[in-house]
């Protein structure tokens, strides 16, 4: 995938790595910090990519540090370097919602990106690095531990680095949903029928892969990011990975829908497919009001 420009805006970041528990962000493993995600399942919920390239710095919580600014803005960084390269996917995810948003005549907030490893204190709880990437939206940040990545390719077969943007968009898809309200309205539902619980869960998770898919268009169409046919493989080939019917048989379960929290893999791979070719919100319309 190749991006209209290199430069990469860490005002964006917060790196953790190195340091420990932070304070102020997250649990709830590779979705919306939903209580009730099963672990096992969110383990692997989300990642994917080379983690080799990721460069702890050990920055102190809430900075950036001008070691990471001053190596993402330079040549080749975001072809060697995963902490830049998937810091330019969420700078490049905001400018399109942001866009996307304006054109509607709404306003986006930014999110911000946390990078950590290890562990890290939340306001959705604590997090250990196994939980994989994760949205807060009480912190309204995605959370990703860079040594995780590796996962999905090694063990889930999903490689390239559009998988790793899917992931991103993906997480920031939460975040739509937490700036639109979607979010509460499905723990108030949750609560009102714990039945229903992980059937909500999976549409909100199917959601965040539709919007994953908008985005995608949404860039491609702006000139933000140019993919191939390629590329969308991978990005739906990670979505597959994900999803829990794969995950369950690869864990030697019971494949068991009833437990599914996130959706299969068709379902997963088809939701991404529904936004990329709807490229609009309206085609994500999915969660019940």
């Amino acid at each position: 995938m190749r991006f209209d420009d290199s430069s990469v805006d860490t005002s964006q970041l917060e790196d953790r790595r190195g340091g420990g528990l932070g304070r102020g962000a997250a649990i709830g493993g590779g979705g919306a910090g939903l209580v009730g995600l099963l672990i096992y399942l969110v383990v692997a919920v989300l990642g994917g990519g080379d983690g080799t390239g990721a460069n702890g710095t050990g920055i102190e919580q809430g900075t950036t540090g001008s070691d990471i600014a001053t190596r993402c803005n330079t040549a080749g960084a975001l072809d060697h370097y995963d902490d830049c390269f998937v810091l330019k996917v969420f700078n490049e995810v905001n400018e399109v919602w942001t866009a996307q948003f304006a054109r509607a005549g709404q306003q986006y907030s930014d999110p911000r990106l946390v990078y950590f490893s290890d562990a890290v204190s939340t306001g959705c709880g604590t997090a250990s690095a196994q939980i994989g990437p994760f949205y807060c939206p009480p912190d309204r940040r995605v959370f990703i531990d860079l040594g995780f990545l590796e996962q999905l390719q090694r063990d889930f077969g999903a490689q390239g680095r559009y998988a790793q943007a899917y992931i991103v968009a993906h997480e920031v898809g939460h975040h739509i949903q937490t700036i639109t309200g979607t979010e509460q309205r499905l723990r108030e539902a949750q609560n009102a029928d714990p039945s229903r619980r992980n059937a909500l869960s999976v549409q909100l998770e199917l959601q965040a892969d539709c919007y994953a898919g908008v985005w995608s268009t949404l860039a491609n169409s702006a000139g933000n990011v140019t993919i191939n046919e390629a590329e969308l493989d991978e990005a739906l080939r990670a979505a597959e990975a994900v999803g829990d019917d794969r995950i369950q048989a690869s864990a030697g379960g019971r494949v068991d829908p009833e437990s599914w929290t996130h959706g299969s893999a068709e379902q997963r791979s088809e939701a991404f497919l529904n936004g990329y070719r709807g490229a609009s919100m309206a085609a994500c319309d999915t969660v019940p009001a």
